[in-house]
């Protein structure tokens, strides 16, 4: 939906049920339609707002335990976890990419009662927490955005409540070195801000897994574009812009070739060199709104609106 520069306003705990249909719905894309429920007669309902209901709230201590990864010749090795993350399975399956153009984009305004997919059905998000953490459904200019957590100010992070929305392994979102954009709208103000909060990742920075990534980090509000490649060195575009105004913002990130672009509102407003060689691939799932639910885990505070992953897309 579009953004519109105005704070969104809650509609409280209006409860609801997230229906996400049967297990097979979780294991794949099950396709499902994105467009809200119809009335009889053909007449579209409103999207219901509401709080989304977690597939699962676990108030378990973070791991720190070793993640098991793979070498390309299928060995498992541990590679460290990063903070707030939670270790996943190895899996057996070598790591694929992209092989055309891929575009994948979230509005959220199917409602509660809908299951969270991309405009075309394809791309299941599950609304994830710990501590009581709980994703909102809010009005948003006919719509819906994703309202997140407030910041937490419990005196040990680890009893603070987290929430994010993640998916499934995809390698279809996985650019390699494919021209990539990536972004979101967001709504921050300086209550929001911490030192770090993740708006979109794939992937993480350390442990040779790979990355991209769209934050909003430390207390001045600046939006910034990560990717990192298997090498330890991490590509940052960081405009000196804040953006925690209360007002809604367009960020997207761009990968040419070779620079990372950071777009703020239609407008470039930094950019690195990258090398061409760097290829983005890992087997992590796309989250939005923080890195995973453990402690450290760069929870994202304010709404979410507008998500959309494209690759083998250039500018024209």
């Amino acid at each position: 939906m579009l953004h519109s520069r105005r704070r969104v306003v809650s509609v409280g705990a209006l409860s609801a049920t997230l229906v996400l249909g049967s297990a097979l719905l979780f294991a794949g894309h099950a396709p499902a339609a994105p467009a809200g429920p119809r009335a009889s007669g053909g007449v579209r309902t409103p999207p219901v707002a509401g709080v989304l209901d977690n597939l699962g709230d676990s108030s378990r201590p973070a791991s720190s335990l070793p993640a098991p990864s793979r070498t390309s010749a299928g060995r498992a090795v541990s590679r460290p976890v990063p903070p707030g993350a939670v270790p996943r399975p190895v899996s057996p399956d070598p790591i694929g990419v992209a092989g055309g153009p891929v575009t994948v984009r979230y509005t959220f305004d199917a409602g509660v009662r809908r299951p969270i997919v991309d405009v075309d059905g394809r791309h299941l998000l599950r609304p994830l927490g710990q501590n009581g953490g709980r994703l909102r459904l809010v009005p948003q200019r006919g719509g819906l955005a994703v309202a997140y957590p407030d910041r937490c100010a419990l005196p040990r992070e680890r009893d603070c409540p987290r929430a994010i929305l993640e998916g499934i392994r995809d390698d279809n979102l996985n650019p390699g070195r494919r021209p990539l954009r990536y972004g979101a709208s967001v709504l921050m103000t300086h209550g929001d801000l911490a030192d770090g909060a993740n708006v979109v990742q794939k992937g993480y920075s350390v442990g040779g897994m790979s990355q991209f990534k769209l934050q909003v980090d430390h207390r001045q509000g600046h939006p910034s574009c990560v990717i990192a490649g298997q090498r330890a060195r991490i590509y940052r575009a960081e405009p000196w812009i804040d953006v925690a105004d209360g007002t809604w913002h367009a960020l997207e990130c761009y990968r040419t070739p070779n620079r990372l672009f950071m777009i703020v509102d239609g407008r470039p407003r930094a950019s690195v060199p990258v090398p061409p060689v760097l290829a983005i691939a890992n087997t992590e799932p796309l989250r939005i709104g923080g890195k995973g639910l453990a402690q450290g885990n760069d929870q994202f505070a304010g709404a979410i609106d507008d998500v959309f992953v494209r690759i083998g897309e250039t500018i024209p």
